[in-house]
């Protein structure tokens, strides 16, 4: 039998062994009005939020929100159930609380780089853009002093960033929570590289550039389409946080990057017929980020290379975590103690039949 097809996924393969099955005790049946009344409170708090706070681009506000949506999802769990979310996501947060605050000091008060991007994009799309930096010559084409219809769309793709990779784990730390612990160690390591490159190299964006004389002028549009349905507050923590935001925090791009991780991570366990839709993701994050002007396509490119790169060194800091568990498991303990996970389930495990002494040949079978 051929072994399966290299495609992206090989970046996956690397890593994750199948987990076992969920731990969490079945939650009792509600009949569904329980769920539909929680979940309709929720909704429409959510919304009035939206409007008069903005749309949760912080991650405390947006784990706040996260949260919510859990307890209303499974109200009729018991509140031990909704703390465990909130014990083990409080990491998370700090960590990410503490990652948005760092990325501030990156510049330290330095000069970014602008120029080698600029001639990166250059050089590479220039033949199709006459010499244009790819952000300048899709707002020549695009940008309108009204609001377009893909201007809605690009609003819309931006702010996905800011909930879809979180509402992915906290679907995981729902279903399974071994593969929660693998995403999250991969998304930690993807965000502390990117964190890390911010202060080795602090790259400004072409909006930029486009201030301080380096190209064209660039308009900042990644927030514009919510006024066309009058949802005037909708961006304004986004706004708020774009402005406080640092303006070196470009390279690599952490937006695209976000979205081809949660991709290539739910790739495999996805049909391959529903494969370009899901990938279409990543793509139109990337012509967001170019058009809006927050990133170039060398930006872009980076990120891309930091999710295969942390698909790698995470999958196999994991295999030889594993490696090293077994050959310290004394031989006699249970699989668990060697870094092999017992089955998750209430039932009394089986352990093997040992073979009759005086007959070598004999053939067990197994179920």
């Amino acid at each position: 039998m051929s072994g399966p097809p290299l495609t992206l996924t090989a970046m996956a393969v690397v890593t994750d062994p199948q987990p076992p099955a969920r731990t969490d005790p079945p939650a009792p049946p509600d009949g569904g009005r329980r769920r539909l009344a929680a979940m309709t409170i929720w909704g429409i708090a959510f919304v009035a939020g939206w409007l008069v706070i903005g749309l949760p681009t912080d991650p405390v506000y947006a784990f706040i929100w996260i949260w919510t949506a859990t307890i209303a999802w499974n109200s009729s769990r018991p509140w031990r159930s909704h703390l465990r979310f909130g014990r083990d996501w409080l990491p998370v947060v700090l960590f990410f609380a503490a990652y948005n605050l760092s990325r501030g000091f990156a510049d330290n008060g330095a000069t970014p780089h602008a120029y080698e991007l600029v001639a990166a994009d250059r050089f590479m799309l220039g033949w199709a853009t006459g010499g244009q930096v790819p952000t300048v010559w899709l707002q020549q084409h695009l940008y309108r002093p009204e609001v377009q219809w893909w201007d809605v769309l690009v609003s819309w793709v931006y702010f996905s960033h800011f909930v879809v990779t979180f509402a992915a784990a906290a679907v995981l730390w729902l279903r399974n929570r071994a593969r929660w612990g693998a995403y999250m160690r991969r998304w930690g390591f993807l965000c502390a590289a990117g964190l890390a490159t911010y202060f080795l190299y602090p790259a400004a964006p072409p909006w930029w550039a486009a201030q301080n004389g380096l190209i064209e002028e660039v308009a900042r549009i990644s927030t514009r389409g919510w006024k066309e349905f009058g949802m005037h507050g909708a961006g304004n923590l986004l706004n708020a946080g774009q402005i406080a935001s640092n303006p070196v925090a470009a390279m690599p791009s952490l937006h695209t990057a976000w979205a081809l991780f949660v991709v290539l991570f739910f790739l495999r366990a996805t049909r391959r017929r529903w494969w370009p839709l899901l990938l279409a993701y990543p793509l139109a994050m990337t012509f967001t980020l170019v058009y809006s002007g927050e990133h170039y396509v060398i930006d872009v490119l980076v990120g891309w290379a930091y999710v295969g790169v942390t698909f790698l060194v995470v999958g196999l800091a994991e295999r030889w975590w594993a490696a090293h568990r077994a050959r310290r498991a004394p031989a006699d303990e249970p699989p668990s103690a060697a870094g092999r996970p017992l089955p998750a389930t209430d039932e009394p495990v089986d352990q093997p039949t040992p073979e009759p002494a005086g007959d070598p040949t004999a053939v067990r079978a197994t179920g």
